[in-house]
C-alpha cells in the first residue's frame, strides 16, 4: 500500500492526525503528515517538495493552483475554522457579545498575540478597518511561524491572544473567551488538493474525499471546526 506524504498548516494538525489513523484503518493507506506554519507550507510546495496532499487555507491553495503547483480539479473544501479569543487561565472572563467588547478588551490588554497565518492577516486588516492600528501596533506580538499563540498566552508574553479555535482548544494555561463577536468574525476555509505530479494521485484524491466525508463530521466538531461540503 502507498504512503501518502501530506503537508498542512498548523490549524488542521489535530484533525489530520486523528483522521489519518482512521483512514489507515479503513484503507490500509498510511499518511505521513507534516504540519508547519501556513506560509512555510505554501513555500515548500511552491519550491517543489514532493508531497502528495496539500491542505491549507483556501486562498493559499488558490495561489498554488494559479502557479501550477496543485491539480485544481482535486481541490476539496474540508472545514471552516473560526478565530477565537483567549486569555491566561487565571485571568478574569470577559463578555464578547459585541464588537465593542472586543475593541475594549484589545485596548486594555498590555500585549496582544496573533498568528502568521490567514487569521493574523485578517486580524490586522480588521484592526485597520476599525482605525485602531496606530494605537494597537506597539503591543501586537506575532507568534513565530509554527508557534501557537496559546503558548505566548500561557508563558505571559501576551495577555490576549487571537487564533483559530482549533489551535487554542485543549492548550494548557489558557481560557478561551469565545469566538470573535458578531460583526468581527474571522472565518477561514481550509481545503486540500493533490500536488501536481504527486507519486500517488489516486490515493491522495481518496484521502481528500475521506476528509470531506460524513465520517469526519464528529471529529471536526470535536476539535472546534465546522464541516463543509466538497467545493
Amino acid at each position: 500500500m502507498a504512503t501518502l506524504n501530506c503537508i498542512s498548516s498548523m490549524a488542521t494538525k489535530r484533525l489530520l492526525e486523528e483522521a489519518a489513523a482512521d483512514f489507515r484503518a479503513q484503507t490500509g493507506i498510511s499518511v505521513a503528515l507534516e504540519s508547519v506554519g501556513g506560509v512555510v507550507a505554501a513555500k515548500r510546495v511552491s519550491d517543489g517538495e514532493p508531497f502528495d496532499v496539500v491542505i491549507l487555507a483556501q486562498d493559499a491553495l488558490d495561489a498554488l493552483a494559479a502557479a501550477g503547483k496543485i491539480e485544481p480539479s482535486t481541490m476539496t473544501a474540508i472545514a471552516l475554522s473560526q478565530v477565537a479569543v483567549a486569555v491566561a487561565d487565571a485571568a478574569p472572563a470577559h463578555a464578547l457579545d459585541r464588537a465593542d467588547d472586543l475593541r475594549a478588551l484589545m485596548s486594555s490588554a498590555p500585549r496582544i498575540g496573533y498568528s502568521t497565518g490567514p487569521s493574523g492577516v485578517a486580524l490586522i486588516s480588521l484592526i485597520r478597518e476599525w482605525g485602531m492600528y496606530d494605537a494597537l501596533q506597539p503591543k501586537l506580538v506575532q507568534a513565530p511561524s509554527g508557534v501557537p499563540v496559546a503558548r505566548l498566552i500561557a508563558d505571559g508574553t501576551v495577555q490576549l491572544g487571537l487564533q483559530q479555535r482549533s489551535e487554542l482548544l485543549g492548550m494548557p494555561g489558557i481560557r478561551i473567551l469565545g469566538d470573535m463577536p458578531p460583526g468581527a468574525e474571522i472565518n477561514t476555509v481550509f481545503s486540500g488538493a493533490v500536488r501536481m505530479g504527486a507519486a500517488a494521485p489516486n490515493e491522495a484524491a481518496g484521502f481528500l474525499a475521506y476528509l470531506a466525508s460524513d465520517r469526519t463530521t464528529a471529529l471536526k466538531t470535536k476539535i472546534g471546526m465546522t464541516p463543509l461540503q466538497p467545493r
